[in-house]
């Protein structure tokens, strides 16, 4: 069955958000922000990529006979959503998650994030998953192929970070180099940039 990768609708949104939270419930950095409990992780994803997702102008979405099976966030320029948060003091932090402790963990993390955004414009590319059960499929790759499209025709740089080491190589298929690592909130991270072509 083959994958059709377009721009999210806006009447997608929640399935989108749904692909996310259950294809990156046990990332290292959701594991280490909101605990073991893989229910408990998914709630607070949903919250979070519902902020994140809603807000993005444009993301991409894969779909297979109709069915929404993997999301491609990409915060155009000039309004990386990373860069605007990290920008935040914590007392100005969107309250998204109800327990402090989360609250300051995801405070922390993006605030990482921000430090390391690229000063020049940049297609952000995140959150990315295939939902759950469906990696493996070439839904990853259909995304990742088109978002190299998009910023090659804007003639932008493309950026990312990833918790997961086995994801470093499956950019850098696409173009991406590491350009830093860093441990945040305990669980190694890799940044990558990726040049327009």
């Amino acid at each position: 069955m083959a994958v059709e990768v377009g721009v999210l609708p806006g009447d997608r949104v929640d399935d989108a958000v749904g692909v996310l939270a259950r294809g990156m419930r046990d990332n290292p950095l959701h594991v280490a922000a909101f605990g073991d409990d893989p229910e408990h992780r998914v709630a607070n994803l949903t919250t979070m990529f519902t902020v994140v997702i809603g807000g993005q102008p444009g993301p991409l979405h894969a779909t297979r006979d109709g069915e929404v099976v993997g999301v491609c966030g990409m915060g155009p320029p000039p309004d990386c959503t990373v860069s605007g948060f990290a920008a935040l003091p914590y007392d100005d932090f969107p309250p998204v998650l109800d327990d402090e402790a989360e609250r300051r963990r995801l405070y922390d993390w993006i605030h990482a994030w921000g430090l390391r955004d690229p000063g020049e414009p940049h297609f952000h590319l995140g959150p990315v998953a295939a939902d759950a059960g469906k990696q493996g499929q070439g839904i990853g790759t259909a995304m990742l192929q088109a978002f190299a499209d998009h910023v090659d025709e804007a003639g932008v740089l493309g950026y990312l970070e990833t918790d997961k080491a086995a994801n470093v190589g499956f950019y850098e298929q696409f173009g991406f180099e590491t350009t830093a690592e860093e441990t945040v909130i305990g669980v190694p991270n890799w940044f990558m940039r990726r040049a327009p072509r």
